[in-house]
């Protein structure tokens, strides 16, 4: 596994959408955190539509009588800022990371587990200046269910399972904003085997297109990563991905818009003013970074998010045929 290539798609899926150009409070990020939510259930029975309260990962195993699978969810832990004097409220996020201990896929299939996670109540109140910074986040409370079943001879189908368990009272039920302070935000799930192969469900091998066309994924896609030709890791992305994604070597860091192109977003935030750039500042200290990388780069290192090409591959030439007089028409 190349796990620096890995840590940095799942670093771009986890922040993906966390704040959108022209990044500050403005009209577009009022409703955010539109990847991989896993609400409350009460939220999402007392407002039927896209929202989820779990999600699930389907996967198939090749080679896998003595594999073993480990498991790794990640999430973001909303955290509601308040600055007084003013009442000025920002949405900020702490990543969480819960692992499960490698299991036999063998054993997974006598013996699924049963995982449940929390994380606690926090209240904290610091004086920047002439205010009084106050970050107010609330529990939360999931578990994780991990299984397998025998497809074949050597062949598995793995399934993680996500549930939200926080509890809501029914007023909070009705409030979005209340169901995303106990929710996990751009949840994804991050599978690594041993003694055995993923299969990719984008494009399997044809002789395992039937079984892998048997697994049900819900708000999420595995997809291979690493290197390409691996096949130890997948991750369960809540957005479209193709196996073995790359960033580019030209992106001189984040900008929460992964799907977009860095050259485009760099230069539109040249063009924000310096009350602008100073609201999108005050924000939190991801935003500031951005702004201050963004400002900084060399015209070398902007000329470079331009006009890249990679990834062809040359083209088999072959002579072409000439008909004879006899085999004309």
């Amino acid at each position: 596994m190349n796990q620096p290539l890995v840590d940095k798609i799942v670093q771009a899926v986890l922040y993906e959408g966390y704040i959108l150009y022209p990044y500050r409070p403005s009209v577009k990020n009022h409703c955010r955190w539109t990847f991989g939510g896993v609400y409350p259930r009460a939220y999402v029975e007392a407002n039927p539509g896209a929202d989820l309260w779990t999600m699930q990962s389907q996967c198939i195993v090749s080679d896998a009588d003595h594999a073993e699978i480990s498991v790794k969810i990640r999430f973001l832990h909303l955290m509601q800022r308040t600055t007084e004097p003013g009442g000025q409220a920002w949405q900020e996020a702490v990543e969480r990371e819960v692992s499960l201990e490698p299991a036999l896929v063998t054993d997974l299939c006598d013996q699924p587990r049963a995982h449940p996670f929390s994380f606690p109540h926090h209240l904290k109140s610091e004086q920047e200046a002439e205010k009084t910074i106050v970050r107010e986040q609330q529990s939360i409370r999931g578990m994780i269910e991990f299984s397998a079943r025998r497809m074949s001879d050597g062949i598995f189908q793995a399934t993680v399972r996500i549930e939200n368990k926080t509890s809501l009272d029914a007023r909070d039920s009705q409030d979005r904003d209340q169901a995303l302070m106990r929710s996990f935000a751009s949840t994804h799930t991050i599978l690594n085997v041993t003694r055995g192969e993923f299969i990719s469900l984008t494009d399997p091998p044809p002789p395992l297109a039937g079984i892998a066309n048997q697994c049900r994924n819900i708000g999420c896609w595995p997809v291979l990563v690493g290197a390409p030709g691996e096949k130890d890791t997948l991750l369960a992305s809540p957005i479209i991905l193709y196996d073995y994604p790359q960033i580019a070597p030209e992106s001189p860091g984040d900008l929460f818009d992964g799907t977009e192109i860095d050259e485009i977003l760099s230069l539109r935030i040249m063009t924000l003013t310096d009350e602008e750039k100073r609201q999108g500042a005050a924000t939190d200290d991801r935003v500031r970074q951005m702004l201050s990388r963004t400002e900084s780069l060399a015209r070398d290192e902007l000329m470079n998010l331009h006009g890249v090409l990679r990834g062809m591959s040359s083209l088999n030439t072959v002579e072409p045929h000439v008909l004879s007089p006899e085999q004309s028409p």
